[in-house]
């Protein structure tokens, strides 16, 4: 009751309001100086935020349809901050698995649970998932035990095992919060700065969080660099082509466009080329693609 409630005046109740009468469209703003990682941010209304984890709440994507004639598409780039990840920390065992297309999670839960990837379930790849984005954002054990509802110890434990398999990324984490308290700044791979003062404080909570944004930082802010140099690169060659096509939305890893369906084919192969060869990494960068006749289909 209390989703549906959310999902109702959130979203059914308030977006039809702020449709634009002129154009029949709901229009948001795009702030480039609001998140500290250099992602961009989406308000009045929030459009980033329009719920995908759940059923329910992905049925609100359809209510995004394209102009007529047209399909929606949406290219995603697949797991991009632990190939940073691999890129920034040259961790042998990442950079294999993301060399020989390998499912990561697969791969963690075989190296962290000793358990073989055909043998896998799918809870026991949902905890390896929550180590390895738990590992980006600086999760301690705490956090982890409290996500999969497991002891304080046994997600020690995981965690333990994770930087026994992955040595690569424990020693860079410990290089880059090294190098931070020197500097009080960390950059991302194409040298944005970001200033982390806190990282020297004496209060630990504050420290803490400093040392896990020092490790987050440089791996979400490259993420948003990379996707925005897509986004310019993507928009240049579209206006040279005077295609149709319009880039509706950049949801964080993810673009959604509306598209004639004269010109799909063509878009689609120029998307995924400026997405996947915006710059070389260590490691593949790897885009899917979605098309429908609405957001959640695409």
């Amino acid at each position: 009751y209390r989703q549906l409630t959310k999902l109702k005046s959130g979203y059914v109740d308030a977006l039809p309001k702020l449709v634009n009468p002129d154009t029949g469209r709901v229009h948001t703003s795009f702030n480039q100086t609001v998140a500290a990682t250099g992602r961009l941010s989406s308000s009045n209304p929030n459009l980033q935020n329009i719920p995908i984890r759940s059923e329910l709440g992905m049925k609100i994507r359809s209510a995004f349809i394209p102009s007529e004639g047209c399909v929606m598409l949406a290219a995603d780039y697949s797991q991009i901050e632990l190939r940073i990840l691999a890129h920034l920390s040259q961790d042998r065992v990442l950079l294999e698995s993301f060399r020989q297309g390998e499912d990561i999670h697969t791969r963690t839960a075989a190296e962290v649970f000793g358990i073989h990837p055909g043998m896998q379930t799918g809870e026991i790849r949902r905890r390896a998932k929550a180590i390895n984005f738990g590992i980006i954002y600086g999760q301690t054990a705490f956090g982890l035990a409290k996500e999969l509802g497991i002891s304080n110890h046994e997600a020690q434990q995981f965690i333990h095992r994770y930087f026994e398999h992955y040595e690569g990324v424990k020693r860079f984490i410990e290089e880059i919060v090294t190098e931070t308290r020197k500097t009080q700044t960390t950059r991302t791979l194409f040298g944005r700065l970001r200033q982390i003062s806190d990282i020297s404080s004496k209060n630990p909570a504050l420290r803490n969080f400093a040392e896990r944004t020092t490790v987050n930082s440089p791996i979400q802010g490259t993420a948003a660099d990379l996707i925005k140099l897509a986004m310019i690169r993507i928009h240049e060659k579209m206006k040279k082509q005077k295609w149709q096509s319009r880039m509706l939305l950049q949801v964080h890893d993810e673009l959604v466009f509306d598209v004639p369906e004269k010109e799909l084919d063509p878009l689609q192969e120029l998307v995924k080329t400026e997405m996947e060869n915006v710059y070389k990494l260590s490691v593949p960068i790897v885009v899917h693609i979605g098309v429908g006749k609405n957001w959640m289909e695409a």
